[in-house]
């Protein structure tokens, strides 16, 4: 038992972080999420687009959990297309997160915001395969896109702009 006097003598204690103390400075490390706290998605991709995976591996970065589903380019088309995707905004992989559809190379970021905003859309997609977007920033080229909202009727709408 520690008396009023006797000064206490504690680690430092902080839970889901590392606490690192290093000559009298304390710093504390954020941990990733536990998987179980992870954002589920599912992600039809073909089993030999590589940039599939490099885009897989930023979800995961960013706290999603990935169930990738390796299948034939129509089983990716159909999954986009029953979302009321049209064929001129698609790209090589589509995601089911949520309730809504990811179709193509998305940053995590646009994800984040529409799960947290619920807008009445059926989903976001970035058309084509843009350079320096998650995946397809090999190379540090980049060009300006945009990320487009969509309904299941198909109408369109800039979601957001990357430059």
């Amino acid at each position: 038992m520690i008396g009023y006097d006797e000064p206490m003598r504690t680690k430092p204690f902080v839970m889901g972080m590392s606490v690192l103390v290093f000559a009298g400075a304390t710093l504390v490390l954020a941990q990733p999420k536990p998987v179980s706290s992870r954002i589920a998605a599912t992600v039809w991709k073909t089993p030999t687009c590589g940039c599939c995976s490099l885009w897989v591996d930023h979800l995961r970065a960013n706290g999603f959990q990935v169930d990738a589903r390796d299948v034939s380019a129509a089983e990716v088309r159909a999954v986009s297309k029953a979302a009321g995707l049209s064929d001129n905004a698609t790209s090589c992989h589509t995601a089911k997160i949520g309730n809504y559809v990811v179709e193509g190379h998305v940053p995590a970021a646009d994800i984040h915001r529409m799960l947290k905003e619920k807008p009445a859309i059926a989903g976001i997609a970035a058309p084509g395969m843009p350079m320096g977007s998650p995946g397809m920033d090999q190379g540090g080229t980049r060009e300006p896109y945009d990320v487009m909202a969509f309904t299941k009727g198909g109408q369109m709408t800039v979601f957001a702009k990357h430059k």
